[in-house]
């Protein structure tokens, strides 16, 4: 059996009330038509969709691939089985490697950081083969860690062959598994994230422009990657932060660079015209006390252990209105950390987040006379 109690959300507190559900903000628009094959647009920090077209659709995502060829180079660094300053030979692969090049030199030896630019910013394919030549042995076995690090981060739609996006029959991914790397590559890796934001880089004596032009049209976006073939089309994997919100826009299979460029700013726009991402509880907050028999405390707070934002319409935050489950009777011991309640948020018939709370104190078991006390009064629960 549960207890249930209903809260109403306002802008500066939370006011616990039974009051009924206020009537429904005006719904965002329908989201702009840009000609793609598939679009996925999401709040970062909490990952709601805000807007889609067959996001889940298999598809090629040309140097999109680069996205996890970079996310598996950045794991090697923080795992300490690389440094930046290392030197790596070009095999005579990479340097033959098709495609757009940062123009390495076959023999010659380059640093994993002039590497790491050269497939960030230049999305060189010789770059991209050195690098993964150099962590892994081959580029095959290379393309098995990048399968390993999908499977850890539920990419389940995604199969890679390569570590450079060149047409491969069964490399494919879809916009739904991109957004959730570039999710990851934001939270995990935030220093070296910012060198997706790099707009121009020279090696060799040739310098090259970063092939994501919105990185010039809108100071607000700071990464993350083209890609192209006549397969693929034009792609984008795009994400600006305005305020205190970021939003990750994913295009795949349009028609021109300006196609990808226009209908992934039009996107963006979208999503920070329509909706918000605002703090509800903070880390180690309380939200509720629950009572609990047969320990040294009678009460615990309860709260969460990490910050919990929400992602609403613009305008319907007042509207929330969210249930606390909590058994009827909790027993100690309890310990600090444990789940003890469910929050759920709704808007409307719209459940918008649902997360557990957490007891904030350890509550041991109590004393002879403490459980003595409590074992009576259950009776007459």
């Amino acid at each position: 059996m549960f207890q249930r109690l209903t809260m109403l959300f306002a802008p500066l507190l939370v006011l616990f009330a039974s009051a009924a559900y206020a009537a429904a903000p005006m719904p965002a628009p329908a989201p702009p038509i840009i000609g793609a094959k598939s679009y996925l647009v999401v709040d970062s920090l909490t990952g709601r969709e805000l807007a889609s077209l067959n996001p889940d659709e298999a598809l090629a995502p040309a140097s999109l691939t680069k996205l996890m060829t970079t996310y598996v180079v950045f794991h090697a660094l923080k795992q300490e089985q690389i440094r930046l300053e290392d030197e790596v030979t070009i095999s005579e692969k990479a340097w033959r490697t098709e495609g757009s090049r940062m123009f390495v030199e076959v023999g010659s030896r380059v640093s994993i950081n002039d590497l790491l630019l050269g497939m960030i910013v230049q999305s060189g394919n010789d770059a991209s083969v050195a690098l993964a030549e150099h962590i892994a042995g081959t580029e095959s076995v290379f393309a098995e860690l990048m399968n390993q690090y999908a499977a850890s981060l539920s990419m389940h739609s995604s199969h890679f062959l390569n570590a450079t996006g060149l047409p491969a029959a069964g490399h494919t991914t879809t916009a739904r598994d991109l957004t959730t790397l570039a999710r990851a590559m934001i939270l995990e890796f935030p220093d070296y994230y910012a060198w997706h934001s790099v707009k121009e880089f020279t090696y060799n004596d040739i310098k090259q422009d970063n092939r994501n032009s919105l990185l010039w049209r809108d100071a607000s976006v700071d990464g993350l990657k083209t890609g192209h073939t006549d397969d693929a089309g034009y792609c984008l994997v795009a994400s600006a932060k305005r305020d205190n919100m970021r939003i990750i826009s994913t295009v795949l299979g349009t028609s021109s660079t300006r196609a990808r460029t226009d209908g992934s700013q039009a996107l963006l726009n979208y999503g920070f015209r329509f909706f918000e991402t605002r703090l509800l509880f903070k880390a180690g907050e309380e939200v509720t006390t629950a009572r609990i028999w047969k320990s040294a405390n009678e009460n615990s707070r309860l709260g969460v252990l990490e910050d919990l934002y929400i992602t609403v319409r613009r305008g319907a935050y007042d509207q929330l209105e969210s249930t606390l489950d909590i058994p009827a009777i909790i027993e100690a011991p309890v310990s600090a950390g444990q789940p003890v309640a469910e929050l759920t948020v709704r808007l409307g018939e719209e459940q918008l987040l649902s997360a557990p709370l957490r007891a904030l104190d350890d509550n041991p078991t109590g004393s002879v006379w403490q459980r003595t006390r409590d074992s009576v009064s259950l009776w007459f629960e």
